[in-house]
Order: C-alpha cells, then sequence, then structure tokens
C-alpha cells in the first residue's frame, strides 16, 4: 500500500466519524456563548444609563449603540471561522433563505441562540435584580408616542439593513473586485449595527435580533414586556426575507468585472 493511498484512506476515515447530516455538538457552543455575552454586556449598559437620573453621567444613547455594535464586531470576529458568527435568528434566516444554511443547522442555531439569550439576561438580573426589575430589564416595548405600525417598520427597515450588510461583507463574488472583504468583514456589520441601534432606539429600543427580544423578555416577564414582542418576531424576519430576496435575485444578478 502507498502512502498516498494510506493517506486517502485516514482522510476518509476521518471524515467518515467525524461528519453528519445534521449540526455537530461541537458548534452549540459557539452558538450560544456568543449570544450569552452579548446579552450580558449590551443590558448592562442598558441598565447603566437607565438609572442615572444625568445623561451627564452616563455613556447615554450612543453608548448604548456603540455596547451592541462593538459587541456584534468582536463576537462575529471570534467566532467567524467556528460557527459563521451566528448570533441572530434574523440573520440565519435571512442566510438560510439564501441557501447558505441547511433547516436542521438553521434551526438548531435559532434554538441555541435563544437560549444564550436568555442565560445572559437572567445573569444580570441575577446580579441586579432590584435594578433589572425597576428600569424595564432591556425588554423591548414600543415607546409612547408611536404606534405598532411605527414600531414594525422600524424592526423591518433595521433589520434589512443588517442583514443586506452581512450579505454585501461576506459574499465571496465581491472578491471580483474587492479584496480583503470577508476579513474585515465583522467591521462594516458592527457598524451598521451600531448606526441601526442610534436610529431607532427612541421607537422601539431596537430589537433586530428576536434572541435578544426573547431572552430580556422571558427574564423580565412583565406584561407590557409581551404586549409587543410579535412585532420583534415578524419585523426582523420580514427584513431579513427582504434582504435575502433584494441581494440574490437583484444584487447578485449584476455582473463584476473580474481582477486581472
Amino acid at each position: 500500500m502507498t502512502r498516498t493511498t494510506r493517506s486517502r484512506r485516514r482522510r476518509r476515515c476521518s471524515s467518515q466519524g467525524s461528519s453528519s447530516p445534521g449540526p455537530s455538538t461541537a458548534r452549540a457552543s459557539p452558538s450560544s456563548s456568543p449570544t450569552f455575552l452579548f446579552l450580558y454586556i449590551t443590558i448592562l449598559t442598558v441598565m447603566g444609563v437607565s438609572k442615572s437620573s444625568s445623561k451627564c453621567a452616563t455613556v447615554g444613547i450612543q453608548g448604548i449603540a456603540w455596547s451592541f455594535g462593538g459587541m456584534i464586531f468582536a463576537l462575529v470576529y471570534c467566532t467567524a471561522g467556528i460557527s459563521g458568527g451566528h448570533i441572530n435568528p434574523a440573520v440565519t434566516f435571512g442566510l438560510f433563505l439564501a441557501r447558505k444554511l441547511s433547516l436542521t443547522r438553521a434551526i438548531f442555531y435559532i434554538v441555541m441562540q435563544c437560549l444564550g439569550a436568555i442565560c445572559g439576561a437572567g445573569v444580570v438580573k441575577g446580579f441586579q435584580q432590584g435594578l433589572y426589575m425597576g428600569n424595564g430589564g432591556g425588554a423591548n416595548v414600543v415607546a409612547k408616542g408611536y404606534t405598532k405600525g411605527d414600531g414594525l417598520g422600524a424592526e423591518i427597515v433595521g433589520t434589512f439593513i443588517l442583514v443586506y450588510t452581512v450579505f454585501s461583507a461576506t459574499d465571496a463574488k465581491r472578491n471580483a473586485r474587492d479584496s480583503h472583504v470577508p476579513i474585515l468583514a465583522p467591521l462594516p456589520i458592527g457598524f451598521a449595527v451600531f448606526l441601526v441601534h442610534l436610529a431607532t432606539i427612541p421607537i422601539t429600543g431596537t430589537g433586530i435580533n428576536p434572541a435578544r427580544s426573547l431572552g430580556a423578555a422571558i427574564i423580565y416577564n412583565r406584561d407590557h414586556a409581551w404586549n409587543d414582542h410579535w412585532i420583534f418576531w415578524v419585523g426582523p424576519f420580514v427584513g431579513a426575507a427582504l434582504a435575502a430576496i433584494y441581494h440574490q435575485v437583484i444584487i447578485r444578478a449584476i455582473p463584476f468585472k473580474s481582477r486581472s
């Protein structure tokens, strides 16, 4: 038996022993842990802003937006090579519609993201229960002065921007005109999250991530946190679907000039 034949046999045996039709359990932690950390840091930031009577003494809305955008940047960068950087069910849904994920793996990621979010919000409540319950628990609600339609529209547009940015930043076809885009993908994605938060925090507190909204709502568990909760699932999923359709049907159809 030649060395090449033995090498091929070892690779084949290794592949058969390690792969399976469904998602591997090794990816469970990279799917839930980032969402856990995401909720922990961002809700703590929201609590810090909420408890202060003076805007000058806190980071304010800009700081909240930076915490969300910055955490997305860091977590996507750290987990992109392990689980694809899946932190948001809406993004996972959009990638599924674009046929970049199987249905089984998409459902698996979404479940793990929701579990991670619930745990993250639960740890914040465990550390600061009085502050957490007294300041809304970081739950998403439609602000006074805005209608449910306003909130739904904000979530759809905000998620569209996010998911479209994800597609654009990670599309291999862009290599025909741009270099190093996949390496820098977390940067525009995090910045998109930051900008969307600046625009929509006054309207809905910015959902655009159903797992984030679900985790905060379950741990806070007050009636007003559930009254408009459907908005933070329907809006992001509609926005993600529109972004997937726009990118796959329109943008992908545009011919790009190959690099020489």
